[in-house]
């Protein structure tokens, strides 16, 4: 049933190409691979364009590294984001599809902010997972690596589900041992969409003025953009008709009730093999 549920940033391919072309996007890094369906996409824009590809991951699936093996020219570096930031110098554009947590995404953001900003180039960032379940709820893959005083409480086996905000034990959307969630929702330093906010009103604060459009599909893409870059009307055209869409939203949301129901067709089928 694997094939049922989608949940990649490579879904959001098409658009994610055409603002990268837009912007005349050359040299691309990605934070988080996975399986590396949406790195081959980034990798082959780059070539096009005799740009530079490098790619971010401390973990990334066996799929990821047969492909990472057969192209020599992708740069990987096998670390978290914010440990490999002192090797990353400035780029046309971001793809951050990381670790989803507050402090995480916020650090990123900044961190990308400063690089850029040291070598005068314009920001580009796209972002997964500023919908439910992680825009208002962190989730950590190593949560011993987020500082104590930012990590909330949290738990491998409760699960999410869209109609409370609490956790539920064994049920819902979770981490299966893979990740963790934080045991409760919305709040002060919590999810991915809080730390976007809270890293554009600290810009807007020093007068700097980001252009952000959140697209409410497959679990939510979040496109952040210098307002001041010679590219920024066509791309603002072009994401404008996404943002908050209510169409979207309306089709995600029953998107997401059906993947629940998937998991929880999956859960029922584990207990009845449990107990027979």
């Amino acid at each position: 049933m694997t094939g049922l549920l989608i949940h990649s940033v490579s879904e959001f391919s098409d658009l994610i190409l055409e603002a990268l072309r837009l912007a005349d996007a050359q040299n691309i890094v990605e934070i988080g691979a996975e399986y590396g369906g949406m790195s081959a996409l980034l990798a082959e824009h780059c070539r096009a364009r005799g740009g530079r590809f490098t790619s971010v991951d401390p973990a990334p699936k066996r799929e990821f590294l047969d492909w990472l093996a057969i192209n020599p020219d992708i740069r990987h570096l096998a670390r978290t984001s914010l440990d490999a930031f002192g090797e990353l110098e400035a780029a046309d554009a971001w793809v951050v599809d990381g670790d989803h947590n507050w402090y995480t995404v916020y650090n990123e953001l900044r961190q990308i902010e400063a690089i850029n900003r040291r070598a005068g180039k314009p920001i580009l960032v796209f972002l997964h997972d500023v919908g439910w379940p992680c825009g208002r709820r962190d989730a950590y893959y190593a949560p011993e690596q987020i500082p104590a005083e930012h990590r909330h409480p949290h738990s491998y086996d409760a699960g999410a589900t869209l109609d409370r905000a609490a956790l539920v034990e064994g049920r819902g959307f979770r981490g299966m041992g893979q990740f963790a969630f934080a045991t409760h929702t919305g709040g002060a330093r919590n999810g991915v969409m809080t730390a976007i906010d809270d890293f554009l009103a600290e810009q807007l604060a020093a007068g700097r003025e980001f252009g952000f459009s959140e697209i409410p599909a497959v679990f939510g893409l979040g496109v952040l953009f210098d307002m001041n870059a010679a590219w920024s009307p066509p791309l603002a055209e072009l994401v404008l008709p996404y943002h908050q869409n209510k169409l979207l939203r309306a089709l995600e949301t029953n998107r997401l009730q059906n993947y629940l129901r998937v998991i929880e067709m999956q859960d029922e089928a584990a207990a009845r093999v449990h107990h027979g």
